[in-house]
């Protein structure tokens, strides 16, 4: 090829092979035209009379032609490149980008809170508070649409599917973690973000870590019952390895070696040694929490339990002895941005408002109301973040609604009347929960029984002075848990003219909330597998693939589960969850 700006030399069209040859050979004088042995009277020829000899065309023509093949190939040049960029961009350009940028994702779960309750919690904080009737909660600020929740088998869903449909963008039967409706293991949105971004990975929870909406985002098991095997893949016993960096919660009966009196396992085994041989360090209480640096990465792998079963609720909770839902979403925030500070990868964290759900199931409304409140702290601790770190993207949603919730109730045959009184539940002090521990199988003695059902339960701890003879010995009387948790729920929601239609969930639609990066594109009414995709686009990430790495591991566990008599029912009597009753 001819370098830039050198000159060509012709060979006649007379030689050997009758075509016209072309070397890089540079012309230094005339001498060498005439060393063609072409022109027997140089003097007489002009250099253009040359070219049109040896050419076949004048100068001037050549230069054009030139010209013209240059702004044609250059055409074509960018006709191939945009063509060959448009398919790259399509096939796998966009992802490309989408992981080559900082991008942090934190889901927050309020885990059975319907429309009612946000109305109820609204209205309780505003009427409480003397707050103007235009308040909105943290929540209503960042609305952007709905989720549908039905699972794979049934209109009205229950957290484990409900949270399968989020972690792995796929509806699935009620009862499935991480799997499909075939039983087999499906990639979640946290594994694939740790595994295919290098992003830290969280979980935040007031249940036990091992319940449904976790489990679903860290574990496969068939039945949300085998927590035994959900904590097992949790410390990272399963053929990718620990994906969780950092977990807060409850649930330590199912770390703990059993038989023990504080484990609920039903094997021997010692996760929580076998974590901390895993590389995690573990927590058990409150001093271990607050010794925690919010600005180090040092302590991660993190498992974190603060109670034997769930923490307490917020209405029982002692400040000294657990954390807060916001406290704990604000370290973990810390913890993880501390670990991505100087990466390209951001984190993904999930955190749940998980006992607004237990407190519904209970229908404990003045539970309720506090789960939600404490929900709310949750979700302005996470916008405070957001803002001050433009590439973050919060969603909130709800995995279903519970109890059937409404913000009213008839209390007789006569037509009701348009009020609900939220005074009723700011002097309640104990959750329903609380309260039937206090009284199953405390004494024997009945009189006393009913004395202090009289004295203190009713007066001291639900707020309620007015308190009926039938009402007080109806109570003291009973040993049926549930049925006197129906009792005390009674005595509470009539007084506040509150209603519940179940103890399990409905089929209502919930709301949507986002903030923050790309939050407008959850606009609208939404399946619930759409969240799922929406974190998968906004990562870049491909779940199927992960999906292959897990598709032979263990998803039935080898000892006995856990059996709920219903839904929530080992919530609220498992022996682990009031170890004050051993």
């Amino acid at each position: 090829m001819a370098q830039a700006g050198v000159p060509y030399a012709a060979v006649p069209r007379g030689s050997s092979d009758g075509r016209v040859h072309f070397s890089d050979e540079v012309h230094e004088s005339d001498a060498d035209v005439e060393d063609n042995g072409l022109f027997e009277h140089r003097e007489t020829m002009e250099v253009a009379d040359n070219d049109t000899l040896y050419y076949g065309m004048s100068l001037g023509t050549r230069r054009r032609m030139r010209k013209g093949r240059v702004f044609w190939a250059t055409v074509v040049c960018l006709v191939v490149v945009s063509v060959v960029g448009i398919f790259w961009l399509y096939f796998d350009g966009i992802n490309w980008m989408q992981r080559s940028k900082k991008r942090n994702v934190i889901l927050m779960v309020s885990d059975g809170f319907g429309p009612a309750s946000e109305t109820m919690a609204r209205n309780f904080v505003q009427q409480v508070h003397g707050l103007p009737v235009g308040y909105q909660s943290p929540l209503d600020e960042i609305l952007v649409g709905s989720s549908r929740t039905r699972s794979s088998d049934s209109l009205v869903t229950d957290s484990a599917a409900g949270a399968t449909a989020l972690s792995c963008r796929m509806k699935s039967y009620n009862g499935a973690i991480g799997v499909d409706p075939e039983r087999m293991p499906c990639g979640t949105v946290l594994e694939a973000a740790k595994l295919q971004r290098n992003m830290a990975t969280g979980l935040v929870v007031t249940s036990r870590i091992t319940h449904a909406t976790p489990g679903a985002f860290s574990a496969h098991v068939t039945h949300r019952d085998m927590e035994d095997l959900i904590a097992e893949y949790q410390i990272g016993n399963y053929s990718l390895g620990p994906m969780v960096d950092l977990m807060f919660g409850g649930g330590r009966c199912h770390f703990e070696a059993g038989p023990h009196v504080n484990s609920c396992r039903t094997d021997a085994r010692d996760l929580l040694s076998e974590a901390r041989a895993n590389g995690f360090r573990t927590l058990d209480s409150r001093s271990d929490f607050d010794a925690l640096d919010a600005n180090s990465a040092q302590s991660l792998p993190l498992l974190g339990t603060f109670a034997a079963s769930h923490m307490d609720y917020e209405i029982d909770r002692d400040p000294k002895q657990q954390p807060s839902l916001a406290e704990m979403t604000n370290k973990a925030l810390g913890i993880l941005s501390a670990a991505t500070k100087n990466t390209n990868s951001g984190f993904f964290l999930m955190v749940e408002g998980s006992r607004i759900d237990m407190a519904a199931h209970t229908n404990d409304p003045a539970a309720h109301v506090r789960e939600i409140v404490a929900y709310w702290d949750a979700i302005s601790a996470v916008r405070a973040y957001v803002d001050a770190n433009p590439d973050t993207v919060l969603i909130s949603v709800s995995d279903h609604e519970t109890g059937g919730f409404s913000v009213a109730k008839q209390l007789g045959p006569e037509y009701p009347e348009y009020l609900w009184n939220p005074f009723a539940l700011e002097p309640v002090k104990h959750s329903i929960e609380y309260v039937s521990s206090k009284l199953l199988g405390q004494t024997t003695d009945s009189a006393k029984q009913y004395e202090f059902v009289r004295d203190t339960v009713f007066p001291k701890w639900m707020g309620i002075k007015d308190a009926s003879h039938k009402e007080i010995l109806a109570v003291a009387q009973e040993a049926n848990s549930v049925q006197l948790r129906q009792l005390l729920s009674t005595a509470i929601s009539d007084r506040a003219q509150l209603g519940w239609a179940t103890h399990g969930h409905s089929a209502v639609d919930v709301n949507l909330y986002a903030y923050g990066k790309d939050a407008h594109l959850l606009r609208g009414s939404h399946e619930n597998t759409d969240i799922g995709d929406f974190i998968v686009q906004a990562l870049g990430l491909n779940l199927e693939l992960i999906t292959s790495l897990i598709k032979n591991d263990k998803v039935v566990q080898d000892t006995p589960a856990i059996k709920q008599a219903w839904m929530g029912r080992r919530d609220l009597d498992a022996p682990e969850h009031h170890p004050h009753m051993h």
